[in-house]
């Protein structure tokens, strides 16, 4: 029962989540289904693995109901989504191969070391508290960096929103705009880690109820209960002064951080 209720929280927390901050599910999910299954004596070695290919599962859902409803009300800055959201594409299947070949320690190594690099870049790089004047990504940093953010997001399973959100930000986008653009750009790397991990981690949990890495029970409960914090976090939480959405987004990213290292 106290298993239920940790993935219920985890998934509800998520839905809330995509909604305001961009995460559709890694750094949430991640974090909650990691430490669930590495008490389980027979998951305790793929722990990292199972919790990072049902986080990609879960965002092909989360990040992709949330992008077709601002897509339906015009929310989404597609001059920042386009063309960034092809290369992001490539890389995701660049790191879906790679995460194929990294031991568990080595998946839970990276995404402690990706989430303080990416906490220091907000805090020490100057234009993500104040913002600036919006100006278009070069194509230097679209093909290239639209190339690194899918191939760690895919290979972390963190939906590259983190790493999206700062860039953006840094170029004079507000919050808002940022984080309507996070969910569409998570939706190439969540299918080329979902599909990946299927594949590659067939037949290796010795359970039923699992896809290849991927635990289907796990996803099933955090889908409902993340739709669930979707409507919440749509209808009843009130729209938050660019600053402070800046400041809150950089608050979670380290208390999941701290979740981690603990």
């Amino acid at each position: 029962m106290n298993d239920i209720l940790l993935i219920v929280l985890a998934g509800f927390t998520t839905g809330v989540t995509t909604v305001l901050f961009g995460f559709g599910g890694g750094f949430v999910v991640v974090p909650f289904v990691y430490q669930l299954l590495r008490g389980q004596p027979e998951m305790a070695g793929n722990a990292m693995h199972i919790a990072v290919a049902t986080s990609t599962a879960v965002m092909i859902f989360n990040a992709g109901w949330v992008s077709y409803r601002n897509w339906r009300a015009g929310a989404i800055a597609v001059q920042a989504c386009f063309p960034l959201i092809w290369f992001i594409a490539i890389g995701a299947v660049v790191g879906s191969w790679l995460a194929g070949l990294l031991s568990e320690e080595w998946v839970r190594s990276l995404f402690t070391l990706y989430m303080l690099i990416t906490i220091a870049d907000c805090l020490l790089r100057k234009g993500f508290f104040s913002g600036s004047t919006s100006r278009r990504l070069s194509r230097a940093t679209v093909t290239g960096g639209g190339i690194l953010i899918g191939s760690i997001a895919a290979m972390l399973g963190v939906g590259g929103s983190v790493m999206t959100v700062p860039l953006l930000r840094r170029h004079g986008y507000p919050m808002r705009e940022c984080i309507s653009v996070a969910n569409p750009l998570s939706l190439p790397v969540a299918l080329c880690g979902a599909i990946t991990y299927a594949i590659g981690g067939w037949q290796i949990i010795p359970a039923s109820g699992f896809l290849g890495f991927i635990s289907l029970k796990i996803v099933m409960l955090l889908v409902v209960t993340g739709l669930i914090g979707i409507l919440v976090a749509q209808r009843y939480i009130p729209a938050v002064p660019d600053v402070w959405h800046a400041r809150i987004y950089v608050l979670l990213l380290s208390v999941v951080l701290v979740s981690m290292v603990l």
